[in-house]
């Protein structure tokens, strides 16, 4: 999960290193920042669910370590609300035209 503006640089970094197939859902949620204060028309009203890009892929165990450095470095800024990786076990894959299973169907 990822701030939007870094979504490109993301992108482009994992396609740099062979990772071309993934997921883009447009989330809104807060961490510890907890969102913010804005003003429209006069009124201040507080914006607690930011926006935020999530990008779902699955990859080997051998490209692990190296897919998740890739993308924690090209969606850092250094300030809060950077975003998070978290990585999750996949039991099988399916690919629908073909039946084929397993690793061969990522």
């Amino acid at each position: 999960i990822i701030q939007p503006h870094k979504l490109d640089d993301a992108k482009e970094a994992l396609k740099a290193i062979g990772i071309d197939g993934m997921t883009i859902t447009e989330v809104r949620g807060h961490g510890r920042q907890k969102g913010h204060t804005e003003t429209y028309r006069g009124m201040e009203y507080k914006v607690d669910l930011l926006p935020k890009v999530k990008l779902e892929m699955v990859v080997a165990d051998a490209r692990l370590e190296e897919t998740v450095r890739t993308l924690a470095s090209a969606a850092r800024t250094g300030k809060i609300g950077d975003g998070k990786v978290f990585v999750s076990p996949i039991e099988n894959a399916i690919r629908i035209r073909t039946e084929e299973t397993g690793e061969s169907a990522v």
